[in-house]
């Protein structure tokens, strides 16, 4: 690591001058944008504090992002997580309290020099102090401070987050609304909390799960709809955590015993970022799950969403239709909504009107009148539904298809001239049919309304950075019929492998495969002989339907996704 020459009162300028240099790169690496840089600028003229730090806490550049930046402008190294030391460095010559307070800490001691790690690299002083104190010259590394921090709180350990009267308190911190409040409204915990859901927005994130056990606290985020842990923050702080995440989603801290559901809308790098809270008491506390509702990174388009040609082209005559009901199908996660909300964007126009109903609504639709049904109070799918058709849309969206009276409405609508999008929970396109029969919608309205089907899931995709090619194996050949589905010889498949850019994973990103079913004369002739759905579905391919799964290995034959992959997303859930 270079040296960094401490920057004293006499050298203002020179620190001004790097500001402004920071400045500048922060929007040329699109880490900032100009007018979030002015904004920043304005409130460090009116508050006097430097403008980097008014970027952070207000949320227009993460941590990870502002330390990549400084470390890139004064030519030094950013501390990774694994620098940070087992033991404390010098701890009868540095003070533990000290280093908290100027945001440096040691890490490493060779004979001629110190290594040390700083939050922030433009204050000369911790660097001038821990020199004086220990008497050996100090050699700078940028820390992300949420990284700082943990390392502080494992090689430091406090008790201060505890009530003054310790463990035997009549009103321990778990119990005591006033005082979680209290800690929830700390720096560092606000910080902590900050850094947690950045970091889950800029690594593209689709959920944070928050897990409390009896000795750590679990910290995950799903990639690409999979689970992986992040450094967890010390146990101690989990009541504060959690409160600090309910006091931001308008939630009641001092209710633990029900579930609670919230909201919040966080200014992530400039852009407005929602979050979708859940909390649901557990054994050690309560769980929290807050899912991404990032605008940005989700493409309301069919290509980009990865669905076939051939599919698309289905969808878009049904949607092209004046009335009827047409379903998306799958599981929780599958994609169901984009697709749907894929649909209105095409739909939406000013000679049209569409209104969804929804629970909840994931997504802020420009030009479409959307409505968050409310249970309790009586505003449930039906009974907006009924509202809704007095105003005589031409779309409508149900949010889902759950019970029998829903159902029954939204034919009702499709029958008096309206087109009706919605979703089921299913595991194929088949399947709707016979789960809408068990609701109990009779089979001749069943035949006279459902105009399509599409069954879905997403896959992973694979990293185009890292992929590799190799021959595919002959047992796999023979399994999956490959011979008969490409032209190709030999036959290739590619494999996942891992880099920096896919986070090891060997996967970056999903696609959908999708199946689409559009009832024909012997289908509907199946459907009034209340076959099961696996008859109606071998109908469908006889009339040239694509299954899910072999949209899933016609992707992978193109290199998009694994074999393994798309057994692991559609074989394992049928």
């Amino acid at each position: 690591m270079n040296h960094l020459t401490a920057l004293s009162a006499q050298d203002a300028p020179s620190q001004q001058a790097l500001l402004d240099q920071l400045g500048r790169m922060l929007v040329e690496t699109g880490r900032c944008d100009d007018r979030s840089l002015e904004r920043a600028h304005r409130a460090a003229e009116e508050s006097g504090r430097r403008f980097d730090g008014v970027l952070l806490q207000l949320g227009l550049v993460s941590e990870r992002g502002l330390a990549d930046s400084f470390a890139a402008l004064l030519g030094l190294q950013i501390v990774g997580t694994d620098a940070y030391p087992v033991e404390p460095v010098l701890p009868e010559r540095l003070q533990a309290r000290f280093l908290r307070d100027v945001r440096a800490l040691p890490i490493a001691q060779f004979p001629d020099h110190l290594v040390v790690a700083v939050a922030d690299p433009l204050d000369g002083f911790a660097a001038q102090a821990i020199e004086a104190a220990t008497g050996l010259p100090v050699t700078v590394g940028i820390a992300v401070p949420i990284e700082l921090e943990a390392a502080f709180d494992r090689l430091y350990p406090r008790d201060d987050a505890m009530p003054a009267g310790g463990a035997d308190d009549d009103s321990p911190l778990e119990e005591d609304a006033e005082r979680l409040k209290d800690l929830a409204s700390e720096a560092p915990v606000i910080r902590l909390v900050n850094q947690i859901v950045f970091r889950a927005v800029e690594t593209r994130a689709s959920d944070i799960h928050i897990e409390p056990f009896e000795d750590r606290l679990r910290v995950r985020y799903r990639y690409d709809g999979v689970l992986h842990e992040m450094e967890s923050p010390p146990p101690r702080l989990i009541p504060a955590i959690v409160s600090r995440i309910k006091i931001m989603a308008r939630l009641d801290i001092a209710e633990r015993r029900l579930p609670q559901d919230g909201r919040i809308k966080l200014a992530v790098r400039g852009q407005e970022i929602d979050f979708r809270v859940s909390t649901i008491p557990s054994l050690h506390g309560e769980t929290v799950v807050l899912r991404v509702l990032d605008r940005n990174a989700v493409s309301f388009d069919y290509g980009k969403l990865g669905l076939a040609p051939r599919v698309v082209a289905r969808v878009d005559e049904m949607l092209a239709l004046p009335n009827g009901i047409v379903l998306v199908t799958g599981p929780t996660g599958s994609g169901k909504t984009t697709t749907l909300y894929t649909g209105l964007l095409t739909l939406n126009a000013v000679t049209r009107k569409v209104v969804t109903v929804e629970d909840p609504i994931e997504y802020q639709l420009r030009g479409i009148n959307q409505i968050q049904i409310k249970p309790q109070i009586g505003l449930s799918f039906a009974a907006l539904l009924r509202s809704i058709l007095r105003q005589d849309p031409d779309v409508i969206m149900i949010g889902e298809i759950r019970d029998l009276e829903t159902a029954q409405i939204a034919i009702q609508a499709a029958l008096t001239g309206h087109l009706v999008l919605s979703t089921l929970h299913t595991n194929s396109a088949a399947a709707a049919i016979t789960r809408l029969r068990d609701m109990g919608v009779e089979d001749y309205l069943l035949t006279a309304v459902l105009r399509g089907v599409m069954g879905q899931r997403l896959v992973r995709r694979l990293c185009d950075s890292c992929k590799v090619e190799a021959p595919a194996a002959p047992e796999l050949v023979a399994r999956f019929g490959l011979e008969r589905r490409t032209d190709r010889r030999p036959i290739t498949l590619f494999h996942p492998v891992g880099c920096a850019a896919c986070r090891d994973t060997g996967y970056r990103g999903r696609q959908a495969i999708a199946e689409f079913l559009a009832p024909d004369a012997e289908i509907e002739r199946l459907i009034f002989a209340r076959t099961d759905h696996s008859a109606i579905e071998r109908a469908a391919v006889a009339a040239g339907m694509v299954t899910m799964f072999d949209a899933g290995i016609d992707a992978a034959l193109a290199g998009t996704t694994t074999i393994e992959e798309v057994a692991r997303s559609i074989r394992s859930e049928n």
